[in-house]
């Protein structure tokens, strides 16, 4: 056995000496007392070169909110796309139904789950596959990929016409329970694949069950609806009987699969393609990212903007933010300074191998400045969490957060270069389950 280190009475005395020696920091500890740290960490003076002035802005229009619930994927990819309806149709605004979405997103991911369970039904439940499925078998969260897929698979439907409950917003709300069932669906699964038997059936009955509580919760999907509008002119128009997919193709088109998502991760190899063989929702689709260098994934984000159409990404939101006031900047907080003199020196790959850092948010890039160089030193961002938080639901991040943070953007297959094209060619490699950016 390794020998222990314990913290003893004259470790404790040492630490109180050193405590007492520095006064300074008693007026720290009394000034922490009644202020929250973040409040007293944040740097005025940083975060008023945080303008929200842009020389690179795309259009955008009201602010949605995903409330309660991990859809920050889904809302980021409709928000790139609803700019289409708004322009074919001429209107102030426009959002589609996440409602409508997260149905099938849910229903799907159960599905992914029992097959992922049948896939590694040999395994014991311990075995790392087998236990890091179950710790989630209905996760909120997701990727561009998987929203593509639903969206391509079930088409999209107006907010109106599936609007939101208070379970489609709040998913904390259910999903313990539907993932006690699915954890106990996997055992039966489990055992019955043991035996040598067809679960063909009993797993279907197991997905019709999830499917009804779904509609209770959500509400039944709806298989047609009258599209009703009135444009910028007061002209009213109305589109009848149409199909989650008729609207799709008619309203926001079929070039969903012109776009490419792009990662840069330090942790993996730089100019190769990944894939998540066990991740996702719709089980006949799978993740695919390139992974670029830094400069090559900032770059293609300007452009693209510069464009005209906003980029969603995944990034790392809690360093350094100030959700009330819309900031994320690492110089508009000195959280080791007010903590006594600690000092942060971590590596953008060593806080993914650690687990400090993960993608657990995904926003759209709407804006960006450049300097007199053509560099970027702010970028604006339209979030998902209502208007209430930052500048009416924009944030402001700095470039020293986005190289930080920003782990993966959605652009368009034009955008790449000839060579960058040409490394979508390539047998993507299979990500493991753990994987820190899974």
């Amino acid at each position: 056995m390794n020998r222990v280190t314990p913290i003893d009475a004259r470790m404790l005395e040492r630490f109180e000496q050193g405590y007492a020696a520095r006064p300074e920091l008693n007026v720290m500890s009394n000034a922490v007392s009644r202020t929250a740290l973040p409040d007293a960490a944040f740097v005025p003076a940083a975060a008023a070169k945080l303008r929200m002035d842009f020389s690179v802005l795309v259009k955008t229009n009201n602010i949605t909110n995903q409330k309660q619930s991990g859809r920050c994927w889904m809302f980021s990819t409709l928000n790139v796309l609803r700019q289409r309806v708004i322009a074919k149709c001429d209107l102030e605004d426009f959002s589609f139904s996440p409602t409508y979405l997260a149905f099938y997103d849910k229903l799907e991911k159960a599905n992914l789950f029992l097959e992922n369970i049948l896939h590694f039904a040999d395994q014991d439940l311990t075995d790392r596959e087998t236990y890091t499925l179950l710790g989630n078998p209905l996760p909120d969260g997701g990727q561009w990929d998987m929203a593509i897929s639903l969206i391509k698979k079930y088409g999209v439907v107006p907010s109106w016409v599936m609007p939101e409950t208070v379970h489609s917003t709040g998913t904390a709300k259910y999903l313990p329970i539907l993932n006690r069932k699915l954890r106990e669906d996997a055992l039966e699964l489990r055992a019955m694949a043991k035996e040598g038997k067809d679960t063909a059936a009993r797993r279907e009955e197991m997905l019709a069950e999830i499917y009804n509580a779904l509609c209770i919760l959500y509400g039944q999907p709806p298989r047609s609806f009258d599209f009703e509008y009135t444009d910028k002119d007061e002209h009213y128009h109305c589109d009848r009987n149409l199909t989650p997919h008729t609207f799709l193709e008619k309203y926001v088109g079929n070039d969903l699969d012109d776009y490419v998502v792009i990662i840069s991760s330090p942790i993996h190899a730089l100019n190769r393609t990944y894939c998540q063989p066990f991740m996702g929702d719709v089980v006949e689709e799978n993740m695919f990212w390139l992974n670029l260098s830094q400069e090559e994934l900032e770059d293609l984000t300007i452009r693209q903007l510069q464009a005209g159409e906003g980029v969603m990404f995944s990034c790392d939101c809690h360093p350094d933010g100030d959700r009330a006031n819309g900031y994320w900047d690492p110089d508009c907080f000195q959280y080791g300074e007010v903590l006594g003199g600690l000092t942060f020196g971590m590596t953008k790959a060593e806080r993914l191998l650690t687990r400090e850092s993960t993608m657990n948010h995904c926003m759209m890039f709407c804006g960006v400045n450049l300097d007199e160089n053509g560099k970027a030193d702010r970028w604006k961002i339209e979030n998902s969490w209502g208007d209430a938080s930052g500048q009416k639901g924009y944030y402001i991040g700095s470039e020293k957060w986005f190289k930080a943070n920003v782990y993966q953007i959605t652009v368009r297959k034009s955008l790449l270069s000839d060579a960058q094209r040409a490394l979508l060619d390539q047998e993507p490699l299979p990500m493991k389950l753990w994987d820190p950016l899974a």
